[in-house]
């Protein structure tokens, strides 16, 4: 255990750091397990397992026929972001089969992100429903997949139906840098509001 030298000699123990736990949401092959392990700290706990022909009538593979795997009960990790700050991370599966995990999931969430893919928005219209009727805090996240277009944020908000609070990012699930300016503007969406709410 990490100890501070108090005034007088004698040590303290070190304060530990504030855990936060935030969700990450989206359609089904939008890079949900991706954006997690590209930035979690530790080896991420996946819950993969491979598509079968007896699951091909109820996963729709459309616009992501490449797909082999999918999470069938969430995805893990952790990332510091300070010192002071650690981000507990799950992902959620996003089969309209597994969204009965959503709520024990999103017990005790600080906020979430919602990842979006424009060659596939309507996919993550769910997951906004689900944050926005909960009054979960959430950012909207744009994986920019290679080769997809790239829309300006007032035409995904406009498409997606999003209060004007609701921040809007394009980013990359697989870089780490990225990936971390997303869970930033989370935090910091949830700490803006709790101070309003205190001033």
């Amino acid at each position: 255990m990490r100890l501070l030298r108090a005034d007088r000699g004698r040590t303290r123990p070190a304060p530990a750091p504030v855990a936060l736990k935030l969700l990450v949401a989206g359609g089904f092959g939008v890079g949900k397990t991706t954006l997690v392990g590209a930035v979690s700290e530790i080896r991420p706990l996946l819950t993969e397992e491979l598509l079968t022909e007896a699951g091909r009538p109820v996963d729709d593979t459309a616009g992501v026929e490449g797909k082999r795997t999918t999470t069938v009960a969430m995805d893990f990790g952790r990332i510091t972001l300070r010192d002071d700050l650690v981000l507990y991370l799950f992902g959620t599966p996003g089969q309209d089969r597994f969204w009965f995990l959503w709520d024990e999931l999103a017990r005790g969430a600080l906020g979430a992100v919602v990842l979006a893919d424009t060659r596939r928005l309507q996919d993550c219209f769910a997951a906004v429903d689900y944050f926005e009727r909960r009054s979960i805090p959430f950012t909207l996240a744009v994986n920019c997949f290679d080769g997809a277009d790239r829309y300006p944020e007032d035409d995904v908000r406009a498409a997606l139906d999003l209060d004007p609070g609701v921040p809007v990012i394009l980013c990359d699930a697989r870089e780490k840098e990225s990936v971390k300016g997303v869970l930033v503007s989370v935090v910091e969406q949830r700490f803006a509001e709790l101070a309003h709410r205190a001033g």
